[in-house]
């Protein structure tokens, strides 16, 4: 059974499952969905002249959370870096991972209608979630202790109601949040994992006790991508609220497919830990600007969610069988959905090798994490815009926690 569980969090098996659905559909076997491989070509193109735009020398960032505390070109992050000057960097690195955990985790859909005000600037969707996280950090909302305000700790989070996280949000009745409810049971849940786990989180109970963990308090200076991945997904699984259990452990972002494949207790189940590689990709920064090398970037998988995956359905590459579908409510554990961020995980994949063919770039160059950010994720928000106003290509009930 732990060898079950060791396999459903290790990024090798959501990569092999994923192509195991992604043929089965290839050969015809998908009551929902036809693959149409000679739009591939069309897809990569999109994504290169996009990145090309976004990005004209092609030094492309990471795909993380960071880039989306710059919205409206205000270089949030600095603001941060002028508050932390003078400590040293490894404590720096424990606030940006508070931070950065924090923001991920409330980054679910936010739905059409809610939008955050930064200002002089108008925030929607992961961009306005991101600004509001920040704005909520810097100013101690996430803190237990007054005098150190720029941290993340479980006494804080399990002092957060709706209310709170609201004001904090601007949701009102004209601002609706999707998933408020589910955002600040995340945020309790993760506050009770980080003071029941100290050997992970620390006395402090912060999420930057990750730091420590993985870099015996920093005298390691080089980590690798699936052992920071591994460890979000070992200390973290109770937080969960979607998902389903193994022997009684908590899957998270793992759901059951009848052509998944493998052999054991773990066989049938399609992982994809979505929210936990966004925030695995989201944390290479906070350790490389602290010195620590990060190694084994590509071990991590494309991320399965609506705008990659409506990269697919939009640029031809996918369809359904029956249009009408796409209309129907759909939730995470839907057979249908399931395949179709299997699908999305493989062919991100097969789409980033093209890219890196067009773009002239290898794939050290020009790692996944940078075709996700340069790219992929840019270029679906680019054809929902031109086809439905920015709105997904399915209509996914979403509870906060893994759209």
């Amino acid at each position: 059974m732990n060898a079950a569980i060791d396999g459903l969090r290790d990024p090798a098996t959501i990569r092999a499952r994923a192509r195991t659905i992604s043929a089965a559909v290839a050969d015809a076997q998908s009551p929902y969905w036809q693959f149409d491989e000679s739009r591939l070509e069309s897809a990569a193109q999109t994504v290169a002249e996009i990145t090309r735009t976004r990005y004209p020398t092609l030094a492309i960032p990471y795909h993380s959370r960071w880039r989306h505390f710059e919205a409206g070109g205000v270089d949030r992050a600095a603001e941060l870096d002028a508050a932390l000057a003078g400590r040293d960097p490894d404590e720096q690195a424990r606030s940006r991972i508070d931070l950065a955990i924090v923001a991920v985790l409330l980054d679910a859909g936010a739905g059409p209608q809610w939008h955050y005000r930064d200002g002089a600037h108008r925030c929607s969707r992961s961009e306005g979630l991101a600004v509001a996280s920040f704005r909520a950090f810097m100013a101690g909302a996430f803190s237990s202790d007054p005098a150190q305000p720029l941290r993340v700790d479980g006494a804080a989070l399990q002092q957060f109601d709706a209310g709170r996280l609201a004001a904090l949000f601007q949701v009102h009745a004209d601002n609706p949040l999707v998933g408020l409810d589910g955002r600040v049971e995340l945020l309790r849940r993760l506050g009770q994992v980080l003071q029941a786990q100290p050997q992970a989180f620390g006395a402090d109970a912060r999420p930057g006790g990750l730091f420590d963990l993985l870099t015996d308090h920093g005298r390691h200076r080089e980590i690798d991508a699936s052992a920071l991945l591994r460890a979000v997904l070992d200390h973290s699984s109770d937080i969960w609220l979607a998902g389903n259990r193994l022997a009684g452990v908590a899957l998270g972002d793992v759901w059951p497919h009848p052509l998944a494949g493998g052999c054991g207790y773990g066989s049938g189940w399609m992982p994809f830990h979505k929210l936990s590689q966004w925030l695995t990709y989201s944390l290479f920064e906070p350790f490389e600007w602290a010195g620590i090398t990060v190694n084994g970037r590509e071990a991590l998988t494309g991320l399965a969610e609506y705008r990659n995956g409506g990269l697919l359905i939009d640029s031809g590459v996918l369809n359904l069988r029956d249009p009408p579908l796409a209309e129907q409510p759909w939730r995470a554990s839907d057979t249908l959905i399931v395949e179709w961020r299997a699908l999305t995980v493989h062919l991100l994949d097969v789409i980033a090798d093209r890219v890196r063919a067009l773009l002239g770039r290898s794939r050290e160059e020009l790692p996944l994490a940078c075709v996700l950010e340069g790219g992929t994720w840019a270029a679906g928000r680019a054809l929902a815009a031109e086809r439905r106003g920015g709105l997904p290509p399915l209509n996914i009930v979403s509870d906060g926690t893994v759209f």
